[in-house]
């Protein structure tokens, strides 16, 4: 069957089947493994910190020891420690996909139900790949990808030649159409009435590819991935750079204003951080209401993720959300919280829960993988 394409004007609704809605179910599995590892108060308060405020400074772990109360040897060897356990999976830049140039998308596939894993693997192995979900729909995987701007493929002909190799029946694309947050910030020491508050949110980040350069590029390679826990963790990529400290960290504040890089910060397990449920919340929203609604739904705490996509003819819902929870329940009461305040109900909302994650990683910018990625599967 013909993958479903989005035309200029609007989302194409050929060769589409309507998708049933199963039972939402929470997350029972995950490629991390584990269960949630006991937390003391002030490993909760780091946590916190290192998600939000690891500052283009020299010296970062100092300030984050400061705002946490304690010694900066403590702070050090408990960061040390719930990276060892896999608490934190990474303390790494994040730069913008999109301002880099890079194509990306959201992407639905009807894959064989009784054999996720062989599609999942397939998937799993382009490197701009950098999230792959079995939910609970009947469009069961759940994937992101991005090509670089120099990609022989495109995204378009990678979904085409994705869509083969797996043989999966249909695919829908989802691409952002207005993005409203992007903020993988778990909430640590606060309970699910924190998770559903509303907070001050930053402004929405363009879209469109920005300016950047070779230099731009050398920095980019040399500090992505993750960082040393050490006093000083931004002299290595400068040696390599054979550059002063101060020098790169004057470009990573430029990188800053100029939106190729959204922050510094410590990216959790969910499950062993204690977040084992997480729900996509799905709307139907008015055209004429998203940009207001969008907002409002962005500003919950709860919410990492807020977009608003494309819609059709059996897929109503045009603004998707991600809500992270220590539970269902708490899922739950996050998107319910959202419901009430929207007045959305019934078939004005879905939600689908995660079932096994297959792929979870930051995306690695401007390597050669992509390359021969397309060179083995496609010839390109």
């Amino acid at each position: 069957m013909a993958a479903v394409r989005r035309s200029e004007a609007k989302p194409s609704r050929a060769a589409v089947e309507a998708p049933v809605l199963r039972e939402a179910q929470p997350k029972v599995r995950s490629r991390d493994g584990g269960a949630a590892i006991p937390l003391d108060e002030t490993d909760k308060r780091v946590m916190n910190l290192l998600q939000s405020s690891f500052g283009l400074v020299p010296e970062p772990y100092a300030a984050v020891a400061a705002a946490a109360e304690i010694g900066l040897d403590d702070l050090l060897a408990r960061t040390r420690r719930l990276l060892d356990e896999r608490i934190i999976r990474e303390i790494t830049p994040i730069f913008d996909t999109r301002a880099l140039g890079y194509s990306s998308m959201l992407v639905a596939a009807r894959i064989d139900a009784e054999h996720p894993q062989r599609a999942a693997k397939i998937i799993n192995s382009h490197p701009g790949v950098s999230h792959n979900y079995l939910r609970t729909h009947e469009f069961n995987l759940w994937f992101t990808i991005a090509t670089p701007p120099d990609s022989g493929l495109g995204l378009q002909g990678t979904l085409d030649v994705l869509q083969r190799l797996t043989d999966a029946e249909s695919i829908r694309e989802l691409p952002t159409l207005r993005l409203f947050k992007i903020n993988m910030n778990l909430e640590m020491e606060k309970g699910t009435e924190a998770l559903s508050a509303a907070v001050d949110t930053s402004p929405q980040r363009e879209l469109e590819a920005q300016p950047y350069d070779d230099a731009d590029i050398a920095v980019i390679r040399a500090l992505q991935g993750p960082m040393e826990v050490v006093e000083r963790p931004y002299d290595a990529a400068a040696a390599t750079l054979e550059m002063s400290t101060d020098a790169l960290l004057e470009n990573l504040r430029a990188m800053v204003d100029r939106k190729l890089l959204r922050r510094v910060a410590a990216i959790l397990f969910h499950r062993r951080a204690g977040f084992s449920a997480n729900g996509m919340g799905v709307w139907r929203v008015p055209d004429e209401q998203v940009l207001e609604v969008g907002a409002r739904m962005a500003a919950v705490r709860g919410i990492s993720h807020c977009y608003q996509r494309p819609t059709y003819a059996d897929w109503p819902y045009s603004v998707f959300t991600m809500a992270h929870g220590r539970s269902k329940e708490e899922c739950d009461a996050i998107l319910d919280s959202i419901a009430t305040d929207h007045d959305l109900h019934g078939d004005d909302r879905a939600t689908l829960y995660s079932s096994t994650e297959y792929k979870k990683v930051r995306l690695r910018y401007f390597t050669d993988e992509y390359a021969s990625w397309e060179r083995e599967h496609a010839g390109v």
